[in-house]
Parts: structure tokens; sequence; C-alpha cells
């Protein structure tokens, strides 16, 4: 079976320069951790909020690394330095619209605010590019309800296929597939 490789991207200024606890980055990977039963590896990265940064590093864990799955975690709302969605829409060929459009409606539940965020994802290469809110909790929160498409989204482009346990969140494919 093939190992399926996860891009897990912190964007964030002071967590880059060392000055804040990356919190981000280890919620995403312990979700995952819980939530998935196939065999996978993280490829972590925590980088400046600079769009050119940014959009290298999604190429790189995507046409370097192998990754099938890319996941960031910071720099979606209306701040200047929140660029994050604006180098994933750079790298990608395709705009996956629903993934933002669904994380906007979890995220309601819990904050007014999440009509702030601006969270998008799409596919660039191999790979699917998910923007994911920043704080923790949010990350689980959204990710309980958006994972069961993601993988058959990654069945869908050539990816290797994820499987997780249902007790955690069941993975929805079509019948058959």
């Amino acid at each position: 079976m093939e190992v399926a490789k996860i891009g897990i991207v912190t964007v964030s200024d002071r967590a880059s320069r060392g000055e804040y606890e990356d919190l981000g980055g280890p919620a995403l990977g312990e979700w995952f951790e819980k939530a998935i039963s196939s065999k996978w590896e993280p490829v972590a990265r925590v980088i400046p909020d600079e769009q050119n940064i940014i959009e290298d590093t999604l190429r790189s864990l995507a046409n370097v690394e192998g990754c099938c799955l890319i996941v960031t975690t910071g720099g979606t709302g209306p701040a200047v330095r929140d660029v994050t969605p604006e180098a994933t829409e750079e790298v990608c060929e395709r705009m996956m619209p629903g993934f933002g459009e669904l994380m906007r409606q979890i995220s309601l539940k819990y904050v007014p605010t999440a009509i702030l965020s601006r969270q998008t994802a799409g596919i660039c290469g191999g790979a699917l590019i998910v923007n994911l809110p920043g704080k923790p909790s949010a990350i689980a929160e959204t990710l309980d309800e958006l994972f069961p498409a993601i993988p058959y989204c990654v069945d869908l482009i050539g990816g290797p296929r994820l499987e997780s346990y249902e007790s955690v969140v069941k993975v929805f494919r079509p019948k058959g597939k």
C-alpha cells in the first residue's frame, strides 16, 4: 500500500521566527493521526506570511515531495498580511470553492466572525490544497465535517487511497469506489 504524504503548513510570521509556539500544525498532525487508518506521513513546514514563500512551499510539497493532500493553517483572514488564499489560488490549476463554502458554514456554528474567513481549496498537480482555520479547536471542528469528502477528492486526482477510523470520521465514497 502506498504511503500518503500529507503536507502540513503553518503560515505565521511569529511562529516562523520562533516568537510564538506553532499550535496549528501540531493540531493538524494530531487530528490526522487520530482519524487516518491508512499509511501516511506528515511533511511539515512553518513559514512566514509571505506570498512568494507560501507559493514556493505549496508547489514544492505538491510537485517535489509528492504530497496528495496539503493543509494550511493561518493567513486566511482579512488582515493585510493574510495572503494564504492568494498564494493557494496562484499555484492551483483548479479551484474547489465548495470546500471554502462548507468551512465557513461549519465555523458560523461557533463564531459570527466566520464570515471574515477567506479559506479556499484547489488542485495543484496531484495534490488537494485546503486552507484551514488557525485555531486548534477550529481545525478539529472543521476537519470533523470536511474530511469525509477529502479522500474521494484525492482518489479523483490520482492520489493514494486514504482510509479513516470510522469511529472518528466516516469517509464518503460513492458505492463501488
